[in-house]
């Protein structure tokens, strides 16, 4: 099934967090929390201004992203939990190749 978000709203998918600390104790899915980091995975077109011009989403489709603990609504899409929230419920998008070539 294909859906496509309307306005300025964004289907995200969360990335699974690792089973294990660094210390090497393995968390049991009761004391797991949902993780808060996503990869985007449809955007809608975007919103409308004051004057009806429509003004594009700074993010899309593969962007990782990091968003609040209790943002978005989860539905359930061919058997997949999803988040569809507004762009401003994102934080920010994380940029990984950029952070690397910062550490080098």
């Amino acid at each position: 099934m294909q859906f496509r978000p309307l306005h300025d709203r964004v289907v995200v998918k969360r990335v699974a967090e690792e089973e294990k600390t660094k210390g090497g104790i393995i968390i049991p899915d009761t004391a797991k929390e949902k993780p808060m980091e996503g990869e985007i995975v449809a955007v809608g077109p975007g919103a409308r201004d004051e004057k009806g011009n429509l003004v594009p989403l700074d993010v899309k489709a593969g962007d990782r992203i990091l968003f609040g603990k209790w943002s978005g609504t989860e539905v359930k899409l061919d058997g997949v939990d999803l988040l569809i929230m507004k762009e401003s419920d994102i934080m920010g998008i994380l940029e990984a190749g950029k952070a690397a070539k910062k550490a080098a």
